[in-house]
């Protein structure tokens, strides 16, 4: 089942390369997480960017929670050093 959060992010190449963004806007689901990770707070993210929403923030961290689910990992073999 797709979280409803999910449509809020919109992938366009005529917007920012590409990137993933909040529809409607140039804010990148990356710089959201990038100062999320900076321990922002969501209500200073939204104080800098105003067009945005708390659902937002909250469909940026599903997106990156989605696109993490899908991804493939190969684990490297310990190098001696």
């Amino acid at each position: 089942m797709k979280n409803p959060l999910l449509n809020r992010i919109e992938l366009n190449p005529d917007v920012m390369l590409g990137k993933p963004v909040i529809k409607g806007t140039r804010v990148t689901v990356e710089i959201i997480l990038k100062k999320l990770a900076q321990n922002i707070s969501a209500d200073e993210i939204l104080a800098d960017y105003p067009k945005l929403t708390a659902e937002d923030i909250q469909a940026a961290i599903a997106y990156a929670a989605t696109a993490l689910s899908t991804e493939d990992v190969f684990p490297l073999e310990a190098v001696a050093s």
